[in-house]
This record gives C-alpha cells, sequence and structure tokens, in this order.
C-alpha cells in the first residue's frame, strides 16, 4: 500500500490519484484545508437565515431554482437532491475510477471555496481510506452540471444508503459498511449536496489514469515499433537526431531515440547494412513511427496539461469566493476536459492502426523478405499468426468508431436550463475502452516481431530487443513451432505489457526510454 495522500488546499498531483485509485492509498486531510472549509462553511450558515433567495442555500435546483426553501425543509432538500440524481444505470464503473472521482470531489471541497462541513468531507476521507467503494453505474452523466449521477451515487453511499462494495470486493448495504468500518453516516445541511455533485472529477479522473496509461503504452509502442523494423529488415538512419531536427516536434525525437536505442548493436540490423541492400526507403508503417508515436506523445502532454488546470480548480456551483461572495457560476461545464479525451482516442486509434500495418507485413510472404507465410511453422498445414492479425484488425476498427468525439453532442436537459452539455464522461468512458484495445494491438504486434525476430536465427536481435523476448517468454512463448492455442499465449504477453514488465525489460539495457 502506498504512503498516505495529503489533501490540502491547493491540487493534488497525478501521482496521488494513481496512489490513490490503483493502490488502495489512505486519504487526509490538511489543517490548512480544514480551517479553509470551516471559515467557508461559516459564510453559508450565515446565508442560511437570509430573506434574499441564495441559489442551493436556500432554493431549489436546476429550473427549479426559483422556489424559496424554508429552513425546516432543508435538510430534506439536500437528502432529495441526492437521491434523485443517484439515477445511474447500466454496468458497474470500475474500482479505480470511483476512487479517483472521490478524490477528486474531495480535493475541490478542500479548497474552501464550496460551503461544506468538515465533517462531510472528513467522511469522504474517511470512506477512501476505508476501502469502500460506492457503486456507480455507466449512464447518467451528460457532463454538465458535471458528473451528476456518478457523483451523488458517492454522496448518497457517505450518507448511508445505496450500495458500496467493502475493502473486499463484496457487494454491501452502504449504511451496514459504514458501520462496520467506524465512519459515521453525514446527514447533508445546507449547500452540501451541491458540493457534493457539481464537478468534473469523473471525467478528469478518467483522464489522468489514461494519460498515466498512455505515457507508458507509447513508450511499448516505440519498442513494438523497433522490433518490426529489425524483423522486417529495415533501416533506422531515417531514426537518426539530425534528421529528426529538420521537424523538432519533441515527441517526434524522443520517439526516434527511443527506436535508435532499442536496434542498437542489432546483428541483424548490421547483416543487411550493406551495398547489396538495394532498397531505397521503408514503407511509412516502419520510417514513420516517430511522426506518429511522436504526436501522440505531443497530445498526451497537451491533455496533461489541461488535466493539470483542472486539477488546480474548484469546480463548484455556486461557489464561495474568497471575499465572502456565494456566487453561480458555469466552471462545472465539462468542455474542457471532454475534447481532451476526446483528442485521446484520436491518438489511440491512429497508432494502434499503425501497428497492426506493421504486423500485417510480417504475415505476408510478399512483404516480409523471407519469411514464412504467416511466420506458420509448415505453412497450409498451420496458420501460424494469421488469425492473430484478424484480432487486431477487429480491434483497430472498434477504435476507430471510439474515436468518433463524443463532445461534438448535446442534448439539452432540465426544462432547457441546461441547454447545452459536454459529454465529457461519455468520452472518459469510451477512452478507457481505446486504452484497453490499443494495449492489446500492441501486444499482437509485440509477439509477432518476437517470433519474426527468432526466425532470422542464427541473426540475433539487439540486446534491449533479447530482453524484451525474454520478458515475454517468462510468461508465454513466442518461439515458432507448430500451431497450439494461441489465445493464452496472446493474454501472457497482454499481461507482460500491462504490468509494464516489457517495458522494465528494455529500461534494464538501454536505460529509461524517453
Amino acid at each position: 500500500m502506498s504512503n498516505p495522500v495529503m489533501v490540502g488546499v491547493g491540487p493534488v498531483s497525478f501521482e496521488d490519484v494513481i496512489a490513490v485509485a490503483r493502490r488502495d492509498a489512505q486519504v487526509v486531510i490538511s489543517d490548512e484545508a480544514q480551517d479553509g472549509i470551516q471559515r467557508s462553511r461559516a459564510v453559508v450558515e450565515a446565508l442560511a437565515d437570509d430573506t434574499v433567495p441564495h441559489y442551493g442555500v436556500s432554493t431549489g435546483f436546476g429550473a427549479l431554482a426559483t422556489r424559496h426553501i424554508p429552513v425546516e425543509m432543508r435538510t430534506q432538500l439536500q437528502r432529495s437532491l441526492i437521491r434523485s440524481h443517484a439515477a445511474g444505470t447500466g454496468p458497474e464503473v470500475e474500482r479505480e475510477v470511483v476512487r479517483a472521482l472521490m478524490l477528486l470531489r474531495l480535493s475541490t471541497l478542500a479548497t474552501g471555496r464550496t460551503g461544506i462541513r468538515p465533517q462531510t468531507a472528513q467522511a469522504y476521507a474517511a470512506v477512501l481510506s476505508a476501502g469502500i467503494t460506492p457503486v456507480v453505474r455507466e449512464f447518467g452523466s451528460l457532463g454538465c452540471s458535471g458528473d451528476l449521477a456518478p457523483l451523488a451515487h458517492c454522496a448518497l453511499a457517505v450518507t448511508g444508503e445505496g450500495v458500496v462494495r467493502d475493502a473486499a470486493g463484496v457487494e454491501r448495504d452502504a449504511g451496514e459498511a459504514l458501520r462496520a468500518a467506524g465512519i459515521e453516516p453525514v446527514e447533508l445541511r445546507e449547500k452540501e449536496g451541491l458540493a457534493l455533485i457539481n464537478g468534473t472529477d469523473g471525467m478528469l479522473g478518467m483522464l489522468i489514469l489514461a494519460i498515466d496509461d498512455l505515457r507508458h503504452l507509447l513508450k511499448v509502442a516505440d519498442i513494438s515499433a523497433a522490433m518490426s523494423v529489425d524483423g522486417l529488415m529495415g533501416t533506422d538512419n531515417v531514426f537518426k537526431p539530425d534528421l529528426q531536427e529538420l521537424r523538432p516536434h519533441p515527441g517526434q525525437a524522443a520517439s526516434a531515440a527511443n527506436i535508435l536505442a532499442m536496434l542498437a548493436g542489432s546483428p541483424i540490423r548490421a547483416s543487411h547494412d550493406t551495398a547489396d541492400d538495394t532498397r531505397v526507403q521503408d514503407a511509412y508503417s516502419l520510417r514513420c513511427a516517430p511522426q506518429v508515436n511522436g504526436a501522440a506523445r505531443d497530445t498526451v502532454e497537451h491533455a496533461a496539461r489541461v488535466a493539470q488546470v483542472e486539477l488546480a480548480s474548484a469546480v463548484d456551483n455556486p461557489v464561495v469566493t474568497l471575499d465572502g461572495r456565494v456566487e453561480s457560476n458555469g466552471n462545472f461545464h465539462g468542455a474542457p476536459v471532454a475534447y481532451v479525451l476526446d483528442f485521446l482516442a484520436i491518438v489511440a486509434a491512429d497508432v494502434a492502426s499503425m501497428a497492426e500495418r506493421r504486423t500485417d507485413r510480417f504475415l505476408d510472404k510478399a512483404r516480409n523478405h523471407g519469411l514464412p507465410p504467416f511466420l506458420a511453422d509448415d505453412p497450409g498445414v498451420d496458420s501460424g499468426l494469421m488469425i492473430a492479425q484478424y484480432t487486431q484488425a477487429a480491434m483497430v476498427s472498434e477504435l476507430k468508431r471510439l474515436a468518433v468525439p463524443a463532445s461534438v453532442d448535446s442534448i439539452p436537459s432540465s426544462a432547457m436550463q441546461e441547454d447545452h452539455v459536454s459529454m465529457g464522461w461519455s468520452a472518459a468512458r469510451k477512452l478507457r475502452r481505446s486504452v484497453d484495445a490499443l494495449s492489446r494491438v500492441l501486444t499482437i504486434e509485440l509477439f509477432t516481431a518476437a517470433r519474426g525476430i527468432r526466425l532470422r536465427a542464427p541473426l540475433q536481435p539487439s540486446p534491449a530487443e533479447t530482453a524484451v523476448i525474454a520478458a515475454l517468454d517468462a510468461v508465454t512463448r513466442t518461439a515458432p513451432g507448430p500451431d497450439r492455442f494461441l489465445a493464452p499465449d496472446l493474454d501472457g504477453a497482454w499481461r507482460a505489457v500491462t504490468d509494464r514488465s516489457v517495458l522494465a525489460a528494455a529500461e534494464s539495457v538501454i536505460g529509461p526510454l524517453r
């Protein structure tokens, strides 16, 4: 388990989100944040008896904001808000996503701009630390006013209602799980219901998780591209730094440097680096790998900058300002996050598309420079990796569909009060599927390249490629031979990719990839 994550007045980091979401780090609130929470709560409580209506404090919500709510009904108002908004349906959302969005909502609460009570913020920290995960459903958020339904399911659990999973993953009644963990359910007061659901935390959490995954997978894409170049008897001359400097995109330079490092010292490469090799240039899918993988990197880093701004934001409506006003605003609109979520789905589709083309070259006798058709042991009797490429192609086709942006759509809601929405949650959900498919497409390229390289024997690959093949062979079998049940081999290779064993193997030889 990771060290506890401190939630303060300032933003949590990407590393904090990953630690809580994926490594079950516990959560504590800083003293400074607790002081700020108490000060903003005092502002809300001072307005509670004001004869002038204040949105979310003494009024209804959305299209019902014109109704003034008497003091004796305000607890019911907040309870009804959460119950009615916890209206998600469909498959259960992944545990890591729910933990990320709860941490990010707590981070906004800790800014002291939302007007909640200290005990409400503490309840969120306690639920996270106890490993309790509210059950959140796939459908329900339009990305404006934030991720209302997903966040409402979390808020409902903190009040002791709804369904959760405990630290062991067992589905339980929320109140029962809270009592077992020694956590007192929260009875929400003025403004608190709104503060718990008016945020972009779901889409932002999924963005940060995707960025973490894509930063890793783009290094894997360089590894698999390098191994394809070598296995297909391609040249590494096109990756030289002076050629990359002619078009100085930072991602392109990093990708080219990674590929060069992977190929350094390859006897396969040396075997055809002669005047007898009459080929003028390799196919685009080989020589343009840094241009595609690099552009993908630069897009991921743009998305990371957007995420960092969002992490530093206090997204709520209304907010308590530094001078003590309670003001409505539109900061909950998910457009900035939704756009980059869609950009990253495009990135995943294109990187996967190029990887599939390299795989196909390995299997085509007319283009693989002397390897057997489909890398089969006895072509005609054996099909080799023919259908592995079909599997890749099916996923690439799916990735292209997932790359259609969600953020260009908008369906008005709340009696036209919320007449333009971001669909950021939908963009995030499809990006998760895109990232998973990309990891599997790259795995099949890597597996194919490893077999192709082994068929070049007695020629040997580079030291870094040798280490990667050894990492794969520790959990699967890349060696050529008669056909066998292929799915388990591909699953083993996928685990070596996703648990980062493949990257660790390459870096053990050539140092950290860029």
